[in-house]
C-alpha cells in the first residue's frame, strides 16, 4: 500500500501532510473505486474524508524557504517509505525557480510542482465546498481570498479549466501585521513594558498570533508574559484591525471587477481567515456567498497531497544500431605525407605569391620574345645593329634608370668614326599604311596585320641589354 506527501510553502511555514494509516492513494487501487458520500474525486485517487490527513507545520525563522523546504521533504521520505509520490504547492515563479533548483542539488527526482490555486481548487472541490446546497450545477467562477503572514493575495480563478482569470497580491494587510498592531494597543496601555531588544519584540509578537488565534474560538483570552499579562477580547481586537479588514475587502471588490468574470462565490485561505470578522465584512461588501473551510491554513497542503502522482522516469534514448562486420568497407589507407628532400621553412602565404609573380613574369617575357621574332625584331636585336636607325625606335624603352643609381650614356667611339665616314645619311623609304580611325599611336602600338586595328601592349621591363646610343650627325 503507497502513500502521497503534499508540501505547501508559506512565508511563515512549511506544511506537509500525509494520509493517516488506513488512507490510502494509491491511484492503481482506488482510481476506479467510487469516491465516499458526499465528496468528490481527486485526481490520485484518494477516497476518504477530507480531514483525514496528518498536517505539520515547520517554522521558516531565519532559514531559506528552498533548504527548509529539501530537508523536511528528505526527512519525510526517509521516515516513511510507504510514499510513492510528492508535490509540492508554490505560490510564485521564484518559488518554484529556488525550491526546483535547491531539490536539484540534493538529487530528488519523484516530485512535482503545483501551483498553489490549483492544489486549493483541487480540495475545495473534493470536499464539496463549491458545490451549492441548492440544486443545480456548481460554482463556476470563484475568488480565492488568501490572507497568510506575509501578505493578501486575491485570485479569480474558472473552476472547469483552472484557468487564472485576474489575481493581485499586496502586503499591506497581512497576518504579521494584525500582530503587530495588538503588540503596539497592548504597550500602549500600559500592561506591557517594551522589549529591550530584538529577542523580546519576537517573543512577544509570537504572544500576540497566539492570542489572535485562540480568539476565533472565544470572546477573551489572557496570556502572561515575561513584560506582563497580555489581555484581548474580541471587541478590541475587532476594533483594533477594522480599518485593515475593510481595506482588504475593498482590494476584493475591485480585482473581481477588473477580471470582468461573474464571480458566484469567494472562497478563504491562509490562518486570518479564521478570524469571524473577516468573512463578515467580505460578506457585506461583496454580497456573494463566502465558504470558509475547516482549518484554511491546510487547504493549500491537503489540496496537493490529492494531486501527488508519482513521476515516471523518462526512458533513456535507444542508441543507434550498430552496422554487423562484414558489411563494413575495410577504409583505405590514407597515404603517408611525403618528405621534403631540402629542410627549409614551410611554405606559407608570402612564399606561395612570390612563386606566382615569378610564373607571370616568365610567362610575359616568353609572349614578348614571340611578338618580337614574329614582327622579325629578332635578328636585329641579337646583332646590335647600330647603323639602321629603327634598331633605335623599338617599343622596347632604350635605358632603364633606378632611384639609387642614376644611368649614365657613353657614346661610342666607333659609331662616332663610321657616321664620319660615311657621309650624309640617305633618305630612307617610307611606308603608306592605313590609318586606324579610332585607335591613337602611341609608342606601345603595334600593327600585326595591316589593315587591321594596330595593339596595344603594355608596357614592361626589358628584356636585353639597350642599344648604344645614336649621335647626332656634326654638319
Amino acid at each position: 500500500m503507497s502513500s502521497v506527501l503534499g508540501v505547501s510553502v508559506g512565508a511563515g511555514a512549511v506544511r506537509v501532510a500525509r494520509p493517516y494509516t488506513g488512507e490510502s492513494a494509491e491511484p492503481t487501487r482506488n482510481f476506479a473505486a467510487p469516491p465516499a458520500p458526499g465528496y468528490g474525486r481527486a485526481r490520485s485517487g484518494f477516497d476518504g474524508p477530507p480531514d483525514a490527513f496528518d498536517v505539520q507545520a515547520v517554522p521558516v525563522g531565519e532559514r531559506r524557504v528552498d533548504e527548509l523546504v529539501a530537508d523536511a521533504v528528505g526527512a519525510v521520505l526517509a521516515a516513511d517509505s510507504r510514499i510513492s509520490a510528492t508535490a509540492i504547492a508554490y505560490r510564485d515563479e521564484n518559488h518554484a525557480r529556488a525550491i526546483r533548483a535547491e531539490l536539484a542539488r540534493r538529487q530528488f527526482t519523484n516530485y512535482e510542482l503545483v501551483p498553489d490555486v490549483v492544489a486549493a481548487l483541487e480540495f475545495l472541490e473534493y470536499s464539496g465546498e463549491l458545490r451549492p446546497h441548492l440544486p443545480g450545477p456548481g460554482f463556476g467562477t470563484v475568488a480565492l481570498y488568501d490572507l497568510g503572514a506575509s501578505g493578501l493575495s486575491v485570485t479569480v480563478v474558472d473552476i472547469g479549466t483552472r484557468q487564472v482569470c485576474f489575481t493581485e497580491r499586496t502586503s499591506d494587510i497581512s497576518g504579521d501585521y494584525l500582530d503587530a498592531l495588538i503588540r503596539e494597543q497592548q504597550i500602549a496601555s500600559g500592561r506591557i513594558a517594551h522589549p529591550p531588544d530584538h529577542t523580546g519584540l519576537t517573543a512577544l509578537d509570537k504572544l500576540c498570533r497566539e492570542a489572535k488565534e485562540q480568539l476565533s474560538g472565544s470572546s477573551a483570552v489572557a496570556l502572561p508574559s515575561t513584560e506582563g499579562l497580555v489581555l484581548l477580547s474580541q471587541e478590541n481586537f475587532e476594533a483594533l484591525i477594522m480599518l485593515a479588514v475593510e481595506s482588504s475587502a475593498r482590494m476584493t471588490r475591485d480585482v473581481i471587477l477588473r477580471s470582468e468574470q461573474p464571480v458566484q462565490a469567494v472562497a478563504l485561505l491562509g490562518g486570518c481567515a479564521q478570524i469571524p470578522l473577516v468573512a463578515k465584512v467580505l460578506r457585506r461588501w461583496l454580497g456573494v456567498p463566502v465558504i470558509v473551510p475547516a482549518a484554511p491554513e491546510t487547504v493549500v497542503t491537503r489540496g496537493a497531497a490529492m494531486l501527488a502522482r508519482p513521476v515516471m522516469p523518462r526512458p533513456a534514448p535507444a542508441p543507434f544500431p550498430a552496422a554487423p562486420r562484414d558489411e563494413v568497407a575495410p577504409r583505405p589507407a590514407e597515404p603517408a605525407p611525403a618528405r621534403p628532400l631540402v629542410a627549409g621553412p614551410p611554405a606559407g602565404p608570402g612564399r606561395r605569391r612570390e612563386v606566382s609573380l615569378a610564373g607571370v613574369a616568365v610567362g610575359a617575357l616568353v609572349v614578348v620574345a614571340a611578338i618580337g621574332i614574329t614582327l622579325g625584331w629578332g635578328t636585329q636585336v641579337l646583332s646590335h645593329d647600330s647603323q639602321r636607325q629603327d634598331a633605335v625606335t623599338s617599343s622596347v624603352p632604350t635605358s632603364t634608370t633606378r632611384p639609387s643609381e642614376p644611368a649614365t650614356v657613353v657614346p661610342s667611339t666607333t659609331d662616332a668614326t663610321n657616321e664620319a665616314l660615311a657621309g650624309p645619311p640617305q633618305p630612307q623609304n617610307t611606308t603608306t599604311t592605313t590609318e586606324a580611325p579610332t585607335t591613337t599611336v602611341g609608342p606601345n602600338t603595334i600593327t600585326l596585320i595591316p589593315g587591321l586595328p594596330p595593339v596595344v601592349v603594355p608596357t614592361l621591363p626589358p628584356l636585353f641589354p639597350p642599344a648604344p646610343a645614336q649621335q647626332q650627325q656634326v654638319r
